[in-house]
């Protein structure tokens, strides 16, 4: 047995999201169902994350373990041949067997975008969150940063199934900034890791202080240690990306 790492990249919109689901399309149950093809036999795919229905990757990792000895290089071109066109395996490589791509990541970065323009083009409404209304995108620049360092983010977290297991919801973001360039909004955040919906709800809650409904002290209150209120709201999916998950050296 022998255990491969891919990295990959997909357009998430036709897609329930990353993780397997019964009855439902998914990326995780799709890249699945072409290895099976290949190994004739089951093959269970780890991924660095779960990422929302509607939410897209420009650098997922996966890995798994099969028998089939094709050449890694080999396999990455046969699976893209049977894969849909909106998945794609740009990598592929032998790692060792107790590779985990979850839990041996050190940082993952993720890039929310925004369209400010009135019209959005047809072309860019599946990827973007159009948003042409009044805003301070200024004090939404400023506020960005206030997240970076180590805190326990329960208040943009949404609830999930592991919960019962009372893992801890602190986290440390590395860099967190908003950048404007025409009518394209961007923020980018990098962090060791990130809860289900946090990315989508810092960017909701950072929309609230463009609108003026909160500060960035407001925006400091929900970091604080048994903060009850939930941040958000949520925003929408189609405009996030996972850029990049990282691994030691």
């Amino acid at each position: 047995m022998r255990r491969i790492k891919v990295t990959l990249a997909y357009e998430g919109t036709e897609f329930h999201g990353w993780q397997v689901q019964p009855g439902l399309r998914t990326i995780q149950g799709v890249l699945q169902e072409a290895l099976e093809g290949l190994e004739n036999g089951p093959v269970l795919v780890a991924g660095s994350g779960r990422t929302d229905a509607g939410v897209h990757a420009l650098g997922q990792v996966a890995a798994f373990s099969m028998k089939n000895p094709i050449p890694a290089e080999n396999l990455k071109r046969a699976l893209n041949q049977v894969l849909p066109k909106e998945i794609r395996i740009l990598t592929a490589a032998d790692c060792p067997e107790v590779f985990h791509p979850r839990f041996d990541a050190v940082s993952k970065t993720y890039e929310y975008r925004i369209w400010r323009g009135e019209i959005c083009s047809p072309f860019l409404q599946r990827y973007v969150h159009h948003h042409p209304f009044a805003l301070d995108v200024e004090k939404m620049i400023e506020a960005a940063p206030v997240l970076e360092g180590e805190h326990d983010f329960s208040a943009f977290a949404a609830a999930d199934e592991r919960d019962i297991l009372g893992h801890s919801k602190v986290r440390r973001i590395f860099s967190s900034h908003l950048a404007i360039q025409g009518d394209n909004l961007t923020y980018r955040v990098r962090g060791s890791g990130f809860l289900k919906h946090m990315v989508r709800n810092i960017m909701g809650t950072l929309l609230e202080v463009g609108k003026g409904n909160l500060t960035a002290a407001g925006l400091e209150d929900f970091l604080k240690p048994g903060q009850s209120i939930k941040a958000g709201p949520r925003a929408l999916a189609q405009g996030l990306f996972l850029m990049e998950v990282e691994y030691p050296n």
